[in-house]
């Protein structure tokens, strides 16, 4: 798995970058084939105060590309919320991957016995 974490207008910290990673593994815990990640963090230079900070990842699995953000006053919070987010996309993601469907009892080619 490749990981990119970078910012925009903003020097990405040693604790800021542990902060992210901590909040990652929990959404990779529920789905192991992730094959890149690419998490930005920016600041943007906005008159207003309120959402300045603004938090995106783009999750490539097999065959998908997961994208998500979120903005916030804080920082730690844009990425709460954007884990938060996340997690419930690769679980969808998850659910959708797994085969639901069972053969059912008629279809099964059981051969006639007796006769």
């Amino acid at each position: 798995m490749n990981l990119t974490i970078s910012g925009h207008h903003l020097e990405v910290t040693p604790a800021l970058r542990e902060y992210v990673l901590t909040k990652l593994s929990r959404v990779l815990r529920h789905f192991d084939q992730v094959v890149d990640v690419n998490v930005l963090l920016t600041v943007e230079k906005q008159k207003e105060k309120d959402r300045r900070q603004r938090a995106e990842v783009t999750l490539h699995v097999k065959g998908r590309e997961i994208f998500v953000e979120n903005s916030h006053e804080d920082l730690y919070a844009a990425i709460d919320e954007l884990m938060d987010k996340l997690d419930r996309q690769v679980c969808r993601h998850k659910d959708r991957v797994q085969d639901h469907h069972h053969a059912s009892a008629k279809r099964l080619d059981i051969p006639a016995q007796g006769n």
